[in-house]
């Protein structure tokens, strides 16, 4: 299997996907260990000739910054930092997250302006090839002075303590540490503080999300293609020229989608007796062009902040500067994932309105798209259900970034509650998932009222693979084994196959 080598190279959102979700193994490369031994001996250096506190490395933190510490108790200060801000509450990050955060932190220490021991970065590069996976909780962080209590909860086993998930047993940091012949990695100055400041949980969440974001974005636009076969509805709102007079980019680029989906389809090139479709369908280039550019957006974000050293204080050698600023803020995060939050959700509320369309009996289809309504309730429910979600991510897409709580007896006055933003849009992605399989389960059931004609090719040959998955529905039967069978065709198919 092909191995990644930590370097300061440009690390593209696909790539780190890759990484992450192949189970690529990882190492140092010659250029990220220099950087990070030549930087641990600056800093080295620089302790042993400076008289003049620097903080976090020879003061406490936070509001308690003004407080000299003295060398003797510097490592002490680090464990004794990571073990107090260990503070991690609520349901556990997936592992997969997880994974995301402990490369993006190894990134972020390879830069070479962290002050880290090799040796602690080895640890946590060992950790990760083994598939050891650090328990953390996904409520704790301010988005401020960074992901303070999930990053601390994710060190704890470097330390021998914590908790992580070894070959799906959950075991002590300790015990972790007995099994692999690991003697607890002793942190020295400033370690403790570079482990915890960052941006790795909002980032790790938010390239999960965005990763998401655009499979979900492509799966849109088809399901959406199929609703407007099985609906009847007309080409014209996908000619290119209406939307070159207004040219949004992920505007002009679904409608091209959509009309290239519709090439030869029988259904769609017959003469129609309606001359107008509801907006869920004739602006569906509007809206889901409008998310396409906020996803992109989101993007541009994402991977600046994924490429980028976060903690504090900085370490400069070349400048022979120690930095103490504020690169940890979430601010960019915390707005980029509420914006995509609220992008999504609008993918979610247009699809929403499109499978109410498709059960409301009209266009020649029966209501509720069985053959005998009124004995059977058909897809009335699971309309319902999808009503539901919806609503939901209206709540969930309401911003976070918006509040601030101060905190550290007002060293640390406003923060950026990137991490909620972050946790509240992985939320939204997994309801898009949800909504948008209902509307496919719904658009295949309409499809086949339609017959004999036929959808265009493309289409034609996703109901063929969605119909080894969930059959037609004839009579009643218990509907959310379907629903969730629609859900995982989404997350386990690509898209891309039907374009």
């Amino acid at each position: 299997m092909t191995k990644h080598y930590i370097s300061t190279a440009h690390l593209s959102i696909e790539e780190l996907a890759n990484i992450v979700e192949t189970g690529m193994k990882i190492g140092l490369s010659d250029e990220a260990r220099q950087k990070v031994v030549a930087c641990r001996k600056y800093l080295d250096d620089k302790i042993e000739r400076t008289e003049a506190p620097i903080y976090g490395i020879t003061t406490g933190f936070g509001s308690l910054c003004n407080v000299s510490i003295d060398k003797d108790s510097l490592s002490i200060l680090q464990r004794n930092l990571v073990m107090s801000h260990s503070c991690g509450m609520g349901d556990e990050v997936p592992e997969e997250i997880v994974r995301y955060m402990m490369l993006l932190k190894i990134q972020s220490l390879c830069y070479g302006y962290s002050g880290v021991q090799l040796t602690t970065v080895e640890r946590l590069v060992d950790m990760y090839n083994a598939n050891i996976i650090p328990i953390v909780y996904q409520q704790g962080s301010l988005g401020a002075s960074g992901d303070l209590a999930p990053l601390a909860n994710m060190c704890l086993p470097l330390l021998s303590l914590g908790e992580v998930y070894m070959n799906g047993e959950r075991i002590s940091g300790e015990e972790l540490n007995r099994r692999m012949g690991w003697e607890p990695v002793v942190l020295a100055s400033k370690e403790g503080l570079a482990l915890l400041n960052g941006t790795q949980f909002m980032s790790a969440y938010s390239s999960w999300s965005l990763i998401r974001a655009k499979r979900l974005s492509v799966w849109a636009d088809i399901i959406a293609t199929m609703s407007l076969e099985a609906y009847d509805g007309l080409i014209s709102p996908f000619y290119s020229a209406a939307h070159l007079m207004r040219p949004h980019k992920g505007q002009v680029e679904t409608a091209k989608r959509i009309f290239g989906l519709l090439k030869d389809s029988e259904i769609m090139y017959r003469p129609k007796q309606h001359v107008q479709d509801p907006y869920s369908f004739r602006c569906v280039p509007q809206v889901h062009g409008a998310a396409k550019d906020a996803i992109s957006h989101v993007e541009h974000i994402v991977t600046t902040e994924i490429n980028s050293a976060t903690d504090n204080p900085i370490v400069v050698p070349d400048e022979d500067m120690v930095i103490s600023a504020g690169n940890f803020h979430g601010e960019p995060l915390a707005l980029a994932n509420d914006y995509l939050a609220i992008a999504l959700s609008e993918l979610a509320s247009i699809s929403g309105q499109r499978t109410y369309q498709l059960i409301s009996g009209k266009r020649g289809l029966p209501a509720f798209l069985v053959a005998k309504p009124g004995l059977n309730s058909g897809f009335m429910i699971p309309q319902y259900a999808v009503a539901s979600i919806v609503s939901q991510n209206k709540q969930l897409a309401t911003p976070a970034s918006v509040d601030s709580i101060e905190s550290s007896l007002g060293q640390e006055d406003h923060v950026s509650m990137g991490a909620n933003a972050a946790t509240k849009c992985a939320r939204v992605i997994d309801n898009v998932y949800r909504v948008l399989g209902v509307e496919l389960m719904n658009a295949a059931q309409a499809l086949e009222f339609r017959r004999p004609l036929k959808a265009s090719p493309k289409i034609e040959k996703l109901f063929e693979d969605y119909r080894r998955n969930v059959s037609f529905v004839d009579v009643d039967r218990v509907m959310y084994t379907d629903m969730a069978k629609s859900e995982k065709f989404l997350r386990d198919n690509d898209a891309n196959r039907y374009l």
